[in-house]
């Protein structure tokens, strides 16, 4: 299982970047073109993204049968979200707008069977979306350590703890929007505070001090070169619908004969 999870295998080796996509519009073609991007990870949106519990089931078998690691983000913390996630046969969970110390420990639990932890084991779907396929057995005695945990650090409690919550899990991804709003530093077409590039680098830090890895949300590739230079090991590059958006306008606007819209740099 842990040579079947790609995004584990290059956080671990720590060569070079786990460049992913984000997946927000439903269907399994949707998946299979995103995976087949190069991507090393693809991550079903179930928070913001237009994405159902049946959809996510659809999506993530899709993707590994890629060789492409896929990632959940569920809506909350909640035991049953973070059991119908990996029961799905996602490589990880990315879990959003944490807050304290002992949230992190609570989903950490949430994500091990015991004695780690306390997940119900008993799903005959997650074995599938690991090459080989794993015995139900192997699956039990290796899921604990071949599974991602990932929270999100996007609020102020989460970002003055943020060395403990790194030292519980396996990667801390920021969510730039959301922390800059929490820490009274919203993105405002695009620009970013000096306050917000400050906490992004905290989060960085604290997580390289904690033997763990760092990620974040980008919105293109440009940016997403930014964030790896600077040592971001889990960068996600682009979303299905806001790529689709842009295509489209520049296909449009040279069919046309109009100026190409300029392409976004920044948030």
């Amino acid at each position: 299982m842990l040579k079947a999870n790609r995004l584990k295998q290059v956080l671990e080796e720590n060569k070079r970047p786990a460049m992913g996509l984000w997946q927000m519009l439903p269907g399994s073609n949707v998946s299979r073109i995103l995976a087949r991007s190069g991507a090393d990870w693809v991550l079903v949106d179930c928070e913001h993204g237009n994405i159902d519990d049946a959809a996510m089931h659809e999506a993530v078998p899709a993707i590994a049968a890629l060789g492409v690691s896929p990632i959940v983000r569920i809506p909350d913390f909640q035991p049953w979200m973070v059991k119908r996630a990996l029961d799905s046969g996602a490589h990880g969970i990315l879990v959003p707008l944490i807050r304290t110390v002992e949230e992190t420990k609570s989903l950490v639990a949430s994500a091990k069977f015991p004695p780690l932890g306390r997940r119900g084991f008993g799903s005959p779907i997650a074995m599938q979306n690991f090459s080989p396929i794993p015995t139900f057995t192997e699956y039990l005695q290796q899921a604990n350590d071949s599974l991602l945990t990932i929270v999100q650090i996007e609020t102020r409690e989460a970002l003055e703890a943020v060395e403990e919550i790194a030292s519980l899990v396996d990667v801390v991804f920021i969510g730039p929007f959301d922390l800059g709003n929490n820490i009274g530093h919203p993105i405002i077409d695009g620009k970013m505070d000096p306050e917000l590039d400050e906490a992004i680098l905290k989060i960085l830090h604290a997580a390289a001090a904690a033997g763990k890895r760092s990620g974040i949300f980008c919105t293109g590739g440009e940016q997403a070169k930014k964030y790896a230079d600077l040592g971001f090991q889990m960068i996600s590059v682009a979303t299905d619908l806001t790529a689709l958006e842009a295509v489209m306008l520049d296909s449009l606007a040279v069919a046309r004969g109009e100026k190409r819209p300029e392409k976004a740099t920044s948030y």
